[in-house]
C-alpha cells in the first residue's frame, strides 16, 4: 500500500476546503493507494460527509490526549472517531516547535488514538539546529523511544512520518540518498521496540516534481504532503506522477 496524505494545515478557509473536497469527489484512486486529506478542524466533519462515498480517507490535523472533560478548545480522538475519521497527525513538527508539544504529550496522544480506534500518523524529524550540531540521530532516536517504548503495537495500527524540519516549507529538499539513510535508521529503531508492521512515510516539501524520487524508494511507503496538496491541480498532478511511476 502506498499512502498519499494531504495536510492542508491552515492554508484553506472553510469554503475553500469544501470546494477542494467537492472537486476530489470524482477522482479515481487505485486500490493500492490510500489517499487521505487532513482539513482544518472546523472543516473536517463537512469534508468527511462530502467524501463519504469515495475511497478518500479523512483525518484530523491534531487531537487532544484526553477523552473528555473541561478542556476548552480541545477535540478528543473519540469525537474524531464518532464523525468517522480514520487518521490523526500526532507530533507534527509545527505542533512540536510552534506549540511546544513535548514527547510526553505526543505519547499520550498516540495512546488516545489507540483507545479510540484512530490510526496515529506520528511525525518525527530533526531541526536545522540538530543538523548543524550533529544531533540528528539523537533527536530521531529519542522521539521514537518516547513514542514506542513499552507500547503494544499491532500491524498497521500506527504510521510514522519522517519529516526533516529543515525541509518543510523552506524549498530545501532532502536528497533521496539522505532519505534512505534516515529511513534505514528509523526502521532499525522501530524494530527495537516492536515487531509490528509500521508504514514509514516521508514528508518535507513534497510536490509533483519530486514525489517520484521518494515514492520509488523501497524504504518509503508513502508521502506526507503540505502546500502542494492544497490546490486541486497540483494534488492531481502529484497523484498522476505517482500512478505513472508504478
Amino acid at each position: 500500500m502506498t499512502y498519499i496524505f494531504a495536510n492542508w494545515k491552515m492554508y484553506l478557509t472553510h469554503k475553500e476546503g469544501l470546494a477542494l473536497a467537492r472537486k476530489l469527489q470524482t477522482v479515481s484512486i487505485p486500490d493500492d493507494v490510500t489517499l487521505g486529506v487532513f482539513p482544518n478542524m472546523i472543516t473536517t466533519a463537512a469534508v468527511k460527509e462530502l467524501l463519504e462515498d469515495t475511497a478518500i480517507q479523512v483525518g484530523a490535523q491534531n487531537l487532544a490526549w484526553t477523552p473528555a472533560g473541561a478542556y476548552t478548545g480541545a477535540v478528543s480522538a473519540f469525537i474524531a472517531k464518532e464523525i468517522g475519521l480514520s487518521y490523526a497527525l500526532v507530533g507534527h513538527s509545527e505542533r512540536r516547535y510552534i506549540f511546544a508539544e513535548t514527547n510526553t504529550v505526543v505519547r499520550k496522544k498516540i495512546e488516545a488514538c489507540f483507545d479510540s480506534g484512530i490510526t496515529p500518523v506520528v511525525c518525527i524529524g530533526e531541526t536545522t539546529k540538530d543538523l548543524e550540531e550533529g544531533n540528528r540521530e539523537y533527536r530521531i532516536k529519542k522521539q521514537i523511544m518516547k513514542a514506542l517504548e513499552g507500547l503494544s503495537v499491532k500491524d498497521n495500527q500506527l504510521i510514522i512520518a519522517y519529516e526533516p524540519v529543515w525541509a518543510i516549507g523552506t524549498g530545501k529538499q532532502c536528497a533521496p540518498q539522505d532519505v534512505i539513510e534516515m529511513h534505514t535508521l528509523i526502521r532499525k529503531e522501530i524494530k527495537s521496540y516492536t515487531d509490528a508492521e509500521v508504514p514509514l512515510l516521508y514528508g518535507g516539501s513534497v510536490d509533483a516534481q519530486n514525489v517520484v524520487s521518494y515514492i520509488k524508494l523501497d524504504c518509503v511507503d508513502g508521502v506526507l504532503v503540505g502546500g502542494a496538496s492544497t490546490h486541486y491541480d497540483s494534488l492531481i498532478s502529484l497523484l498522476g506522477a505517482v500512478q505513472e511511476s508504478r
